[in-house]
Parts: C-alpha cells; structure tokens; sequence
C-alpha cells in the first residue's frame, strides 16, 4: 500500500473503539487525511475526540451509512483511499428489543461501504483497502475448553451477532466477486476509557459510583476474553498497514474471566479507589433474570496476529482495568453527560 497522503474513511469514528483508532491514526500519521463519519446516535460522542477536533489533517463528517446516495456522494466528494469500518450497532441487549435496527446499520450500512467502494475505486483496487471490524461473537459459543481460531464456523446465536456475520460474509463475497481488497479482524469483548455505560464494565463503574446496584445476568459464570481498547488500536494500526489482503485476524487478550470474577475485582478496585470499606461494593451485586441466547464462553485464539504481525496486549488486565477506573474516576463529567436522558429510560426497561 502506498503509504504517502492517504486518505482514509474511519466509519463510528466518534465511538468507543472508533475514537481510539481515530486519535491513533490523526496523531502517528500526520501525513494522512483522517475522515470520522459518524451519525452520532446516543454511542457516538464528539466529546471523545475533543483534543484532536482542530488537528490539520483531521475531518468528521456527520451522517448516516445506511443512507446510499450520501455514502456515494461523500465517496465521491473525498476520494478515500481506504475505509477501516467501525460503525456498527453493537450491544446484544438492544438487538434483542429491535433487531431490525441492526439488520439497517450493520448488514445495509455495510453493503452501501462495500459498493460506494467498489463503484468509486473503478475496480482498480491499487492501493486501495477495506478494512471491517468485527466481532467473536459471530463463531457463537464455546463449552469450557478449545479457542475461537480464524478457521472457526460461523454460529451466531443473537440478532447482533447474526447481523456481523452477514456484514462478514458480504465483505469477504465482494472480495472473492469483485477483487475488493479487504481485510477481516474480529476482536473480543473491549474494555478502557471512553466506553459508553450500557457494557458491563463502564455499567458497573458507574453503578458503584452511585452505589446502584449491579446487575448479572444468570448466575454469572459467562466467561469473555477482555481486550484493552488501545491495545486493539494498536492491533487495528498494525492490521491495516501490514495485515495481508483476503485475510482474516483474531484479536484477542489472552485474558479469560468469568463475569462475577471480574464483577468482583472490580469492586474490590473500586472500593479502594474511592476509599470504601472493603467488600462494600459487592453487596451491590444482584442476579437478573437472564437474557435469551446467552452465549456461554467466548475465547479469542490470537496467535496469527501475534506470529504474523508481532502484536500482543501491552498491559495485564489488572492494569488495564485500573487505569480504566480512574479515567472514569477522572472523568465524571463525560459519565454524567453521557447517562442522562434517554439512557435512563434504556436502562430502567432493560434492568429494573
């Protein structure tokens, strides 16, 4: 790939995942022309990308992927050299109350990328790449041993991940089609600063925070492979300038824990943080009623990233949750902008 002045598309830019691969590529790459496309729905948040918004070679752009004629236009308009695709609908919860919203973003969203792109490239694809961003939740889910490898099945078992996998099988249909160049990572569950509180982690911070109580679905021994977000940042980094083209990468930490382990660190952290008697927080914990199709295990087999590109987490997930803790501790009024108004409302239907 010709490296000089690119232009490249960062879809969810203003997302939880999306605004760290941004600042990354605004900040390593000042050559390159970085464009944030984001809708900005109750996820995507400007805020996150405050201290990069007057950088020369940094663009948003609001709107809506779903939208055809707008995706062609600002394809044409900007002439991208590449698009590491981000936007996505992404919590399983919320697939389950309206999966048609996600049938839109993530498997139309995706085909209106993919032909705006092969429309506009002209079919000479040199130098060109498109990078999607997925998830392991589209392998489905794991008993108590063996690994998500890049050879896995597909299985998925909610509305969420069954949108991904289709938005997976169009991306790499088009490759095989039309010779589009891509390329495929699917990470594991995500965790660090940024994150909007519907996910267990930043939920859960929150919940402490105010001393709410802190809702597990079942009896809490769902076990996920937690990645930190600037970790998978780094690995996207590395995927995109690196990573071979009709090649799919696995990106995960390395890092199992069943989620009433990791309710309980987190507590344990938090207590002392926020100078509380130990074992306070944990009283807050409450079993929920569990929610349909819950996948049991989900573990991610990184070795190929790691082999072929050198990649591996930076941080132990002790580290990484800590330093997640206090950006949120640090950080009190992104938290509270971000869970008034609707998100009340979200979070009393679905919890309460």
């Amino acid at each position: 790939m010709n490296k000089a002045n690119l232009k490249i598309l960062i879809t969810g830019g203003a997302g939880f995942i999306g605004s760290h691969v941004v600042r990354r590529f605004v900040l390593k790459y000042p050559n390159y022309r970085v464009y944030n496309l984001d809708n900005l729905t109750y996820a995507g948040n400007l805020e996150n990308l405050k201290d990069i918004e007057n950088k020369p070679n940094y663009i948003f752009i609001k709107g809506n992927i779903v939208d055809a004629s707008f995706v062609f236009e600002i394809f044409e308009k900007h002439q991208f050299d590449s698009v590491i695709h981000l936007a996505a609908e992404s919590h399983v919860d919320r697939s389950i109350s309206d999966p048609l919203v996600f049938v839109r973003t993530n498997v139309i969203g995706t085909m209106n990328l993919l032909n705006a792109a092969k429309e506009l490239w002209n079919d000479d694809f040199k130098n060109k790449k498109f990078y999607h961003i997925s998830t392991d939740e589209v392998y489905g889910s794991l008993d108590e041993i063996g690994l998500f490898t890049e050879k896995t099945s597909y299985n998925p078992n909610s509305p969420y991940s069954a949108s991904k996998a289709s938005s997976d099988h169009f991306v790499r249909a088009y490759g095989e089609t039309y010779g589009l160049p891509y390329v495929i990572t699917n990470c594991s569950n995500n965790y660090g600063p940024n994150h909007f509180p519907e996910k267990l982690i930043p939920l859960f911070i929150n919940n402490i925070i105010n001393k709410q109580p802190l809702p597990v679905y079942g009896d809490g021994n769902y076990t996920r492979d937690w990645l930190f977000v600037e970790d998978h940042a780094i690995a996207i980094d590395l995927v995109f300038h690196k990573g071979k083209n009709q090649e799919t990468y696995n990106i995960g930490g390395f890092n199992e824990w069943k989620n009433i382990d990791l309710v309980k660190l987190l507590c344990k952290l938090m207590d002392q943080k926020l100078n509380r008697k130990e074992g306070e927080s944990e009283q807050l914990i409450t079993n929920v009623k569990d929610r349909p199709g819950h996948d049991l295990r989900y573990a991610i087999d990184a070795n190929k990233i790691n082999k072929e590109l050198g990649w591996e987490p930076s941080v132990t997930f002790e580290e990484g949750l800590s330093k997640t803790v206090d950006w949120y501790l640090n950080n009190k009024e992104w938290l509270d902008n971000v869970t008034s108004g609707s998100y009340k409302e979200y979070y009393k239907k679905q919890y309460l």
